[in-house]
């Protein structure tokens, strides 16, 4: 494959390296090849595109030419043909001296469990059944500091608070081994299982809450909203918070952090990764 720059960002061609499952709804799937050796991020909650193959497609359908027009020659694929697009955040990125450089991106499986009441979409059964030596593209930073980095906290802030689900979990994970030593941190995540837990590393002074669905699918805005209601905050004269998941209930809690806890809107970045009911494809369409 060739590759090019759409700056800030590039295309990279890639491989499964390893995949190994984090828990009942989280596999991580690392991913390797010569091109990362021209990656570039800064972490935190770095954005990044994936394109996939659709099921029995040896590497995903995407335009030859990856120049300025690569988007439109990109949805004029046949719907059958045409890569499966969908975002993703980094977890991780290692170089290894005189070695290789991978990356680690973390996949939520929504609906690959049995008797799910919930149909699995095509990167969930992609990441599901992915082995080493299968082929992507990825759509990164080709600068550190890029526009698809959105935490970003104003200087002076001395408190960072985080709510996110599942979908989320890679980026707050990332973001907390950001922070620097004894910043409060108040964070609330929400996870599907109790086996979906993951315990951040971080030098921050971190208080995290953790809600566990126990397998209920679904958001359950009335629920996230009574445990942050219900929640104190450490005193701090400059807040800085980051809400990012199903974009109803960043949409509440969102609210309730700036209309509740008087939160400076400016100061509140929030992003919804996906929503209830709705495609990838359909969310860039309903313009939310």
């Amino acid at each position: 494959m060739t590759t090019a720059v759409a700056a800030p960002f590039r295309f990279f061609s890639l491989r499964v390296v390893t995949t190994r499952r984090l828990g009942p709804s989280l596999v991580r799937v690392t991913f390797g090849g010569p091109d990362l050796d021209r990656f570039r991020s800064e972490g935190r909650d770095q954005s990044l595109s994936l394109f996939l193959p659709h099921p029995g497609q040896s590497e995903p359908a995407v335009p030859v030419d990856r120049g300025d027009g690569w988007w439109q020659a990109w949805r004029e694929l046949p719907d059958d043909v045409r890569a499966v697009m969908r975002s993703y955040t980094l977890r991780a990125l290692r170089r290894t001296p005189g070695g290789p450089t991978e990356i680690d991106i973390d996949f939520v499986l929504h609906g690959t469990e049995p008797g799910s009441a919930v149909p699995a979409g095509p990167a969930s059964r992609w990441a599901s059944r992915a082995r080493p030596g299968d082929r992507v593209v990825l759509l990164g930073p080709a600068v550190a500091d890029n526009r698809a980095i959105r935490f970003r906290p104003p200087s002076g802030t001395d408190l960072v608070v985080l709510w996110g689900d599942e979908t989320a979990l890679p980026a707050v994970c990332a973001i907390l081994s950001s922070l620097p030593a004894g910043l409060p941190v108040h964070a609330w995540l929400e996870v599907g299982h109790p086996g979906d837990v993951r315990e951040p590393v971080t030098a921050a002074d971190a208080r995290i809450t953790w809600r566990v669905r126990d397998g209920r699918a679904g958001p359950d805005s009335a629920a996230t909203l009574d445990a942050l209601r219900a929640a104190r905050l450490p005193a701090a004269t400059a807040p800085y918070a980051w809400v990012a998941g199903e974009a109803g209930r960043v949409r509440d809690v969102r609210r309730h952090l700036v209309r509740e806890r008087g939160l400076d809107r400016r100061r509140v970045t929030f992003v919804g990764y996906w929503r209830q009911g709705l495609t990838e494809e359909q969310l860039h369409q309903s313009g939310a």
